[in-house]
């Protein structure tokens, strides 16, 4: 069967243009296998030394379109303005320009003629198609290569231009009316640049020359940005006017939230609860994400091992007694205590929550956010629930001895306290309440169940490398698991689902202290740490080094990961 019409055209166009001879190009328009468009551009490359650009031109002569050269486009924010970056790459299309009404699109499949149909009803502007390389195009595509290339430079050239203008401070009406102020574009962007890129918390920080602004995503801080040092004092001051902090005030660390919201008009419903200190070169500032339409994943979505799962489910409808949840800022330990609310939140039950801040909103659910400056206190909230009749109460932190006690009290009075404290492990919690002053026949009649959790990144399904655990690695999960067998590792060079990290999303690990007798027993008589972990293993308890290797069998995550997360147990070593 002969070649198509369209294919005949792009041989005849190459011949056109010299690359091909008419011997060539007879025997190519003959063959009997009809390849389809990627078979004749393979064909044309390797047999032919046709190059891409040749091919490109070709095409375009034969379909009556105009070539572009993709990969010399730059990307800027309002390249995905008018068609979202999601649909462009759906469709492997790339929006390059604006001409009156039209829209110029470089498209990889010029056959396609419903997306430019597409297009137009989503902007209600004319679309003039271009031709671009699939490979260009895809790589502009990418995600991180999106974000390294919708860089910051416009509103930082503005800002430079400002500053020359005149060396003194950028004025107070700077920071606040002008939707134009370049400013007031640049605090903006950080935020909705580190909103699309999925980071969890944004660190501003002045160093002696600049300032660098870094993204924590999947729990890894990556640098993103380098500004002059004479822009800090104007961004941190944008930053405060933003969630209502004195900017007069550098010499204390304040606390504030910004209602994004507010700012911009990009419909991104998002808070952030910020954090600014005096460092040596200036104010620095945290702002930690808190995504309003992210809503709460269910439990078995969290990590739990289904013994795990099953025992946590049993601890949260208990009528009473208080449930602890330990580990360091960002470790999940909010996400899990809203979705086992989320779980036993029905029409029969009162929950109230005392929360700084409040991360999310649940519906049916009375939550309370804490001002200190005002006397609001989590002891204060506290001791307010309780003449508030309720069943179940969250208390954010216990962070000293007043609301520990009060939680206590809570939790032998009838109801169902659920806390966070700050610890390395579930046995060494109790310790912790010791030394807050708490007698220890009173944690043990109060205490059902100590969750410690880590998140661990996940490796990316679609690169990871398969391979037999040797020597140490397979040691480590016969004594911690008692399997061995094919594990996984993450692709050091990646793949575009995983922004060629070798890593995409997180999940948990946990360690679950259950009470019994004889963990009771043992803490009434103040029995150390080592004690109360040997005595809870042998009930039942998995550590958190046990947990990553059941992930690390089950190929969610890598050895290499586990180990950066938690260490091997000491009981474990000793055996070793």
């Amino acid at each position: 069967m002969p070649l198509g019409r369209t294919q005949t055209q792009i041989i005849d166009k190459l011949q056109e243009m010299g690359k091909l001879s008419a011997e060539q190009r007879a025997v190519l328009v003959a063959r009997p296998d009809e390849p389809t468009g990627d078979q004749l551009d393979q064909i044309l490359q390797a047999d032919h030394h046709i190059t891409q650009f040749q091919l490109l031109l070709a095409k375009c002569r034969a379909l009556g379109l105009a070539p572009y050269n993709v990969a010399r486009y730059r990307l800027h924010p309002a390249t995905f303005e008018k068609i979202d970056l999601e649909f462009c790459q759906k469709n492997m299309i790339l929006p390059v320009g604006q001409v009156g009404d039209f829209l110029l699109v470089a498209f990889a499949n010029p056959f396609d003629t419903t997306v430019a149909a597409k297009i137009q009803d989503k902007t209600g502007q004319r679309v003039i198609r271009l031709l671009g390389r699939e490979a260009d195009i895809r790589d502009k595509l990418k995600k991180d290569q999106v974000h390294d290339e919708v860089q910051f430079s416009d509103v930082v050239d503005q800002l430079g231009a400002q500053f020359d203008e005149d060396d003194s401070e950028i004025k107070d009406e700077d920071l606040e009316n002008e939707d134009s102020a370049p400013i007031i574009q640049l605090a903006n962007r950080i935020i909705e640049d580190a909103y699309f890129a999925g980071a969890s918390d944004i660190h501003i920080e002045p160093w002696e020359k600049e300032v660098v602004v870094r993204y924590r995503i999947d729990g890894l801080t990556q640098e993103k940005l380098r500004l002059p040092a004479k822009v800090s004092g104007a961004l941190v001051a944008r930053l405060k006017i933003m969630c209502n902090l004195d900017i007069a005030e550098r010499r204390l660390p304040q606390d504030g939230r910004i209602v994004f919201k507010q700012y911009n008009k990009k419909n991104v419903d998002i808070d952030l609860r910020v954090s600014t200190a005096p460092l040596n070169h200036g104010e620095g500032v945290v702002m930690r994400i808190l995504d309003k339409q992210k809503s709460t994943l269910p439990l078995p979505a969290l990590g739990f091992t289904d013994a795990n799962l099953a025992k946590y489910r049993e601890c949260i409808r208990q009528p009473y007694g208080m449930i602890l949840h330990c580990g360091p800022t960002g470790s999940g330990k909010s996400m899990t205590l809203y979705s086992a609310l989320n779980e036993v939140n029905t029409a029969d039950v009162v929950i109230r929550t005392a929360e700084d801040p409040i991360e999310y909103t649940l519906p049916g659910i009375n939550q309370m956010q804490m001002h200190r400056q005002i006397g609001l206190t989590f002891a204060a909230a506290l001791r307010a629930f309780l003449r508030q009749d309720p069943d179940i109460i969250l208390v954010g932190e216990i962070r000293d001895k007043e609301t520990a006690n009060i939680a206590v009290e809570a939790a032998l009075t009838g109801h169902l306290l659920i806390s966070t404290l700050h610890t390395n492990d579930a046995p060494s919690t109790v310790a912790r309440l010791t030394d807050m002053g708490i007698e220890p026949f009173m944690i043990s009649s109060s205490l059902v169940c100590v969750c410690a959790q880590r998140l661990m990144r996940r490796v990316c399904k679609v690169c990871r490398v398969a391979y037999e655990p040797e020597g140490r690695e397979k040691d480590m999960l016969e004594r911690s698991i008692g399997w061995a067998g094919q594990i996984y590792k993450a692709n050091p060079k990646g793949c575009a689902k995983c922004n060629s990290t070798g890593y995409k999303g997180r999940i948990g690990i946990h360690e679950l202290m259950v009470t019994n007798e004889e963990l009771i027993e043992a803490i009434n008589k103040e029995a150390e740490t080592a004690e109360l972990k040997r005595i809870a293993m042998k009930g039942g308890m998995k550590t958190l080094h046990q947990d990553s290797m059941v992930k690390v069998k089950d190929g969610l995550t890598s050895m290499a990961e586990a180990l950066s997360t938690v260490p091997q147990d000491m009981e474990l070593r000793a055996r070793a």
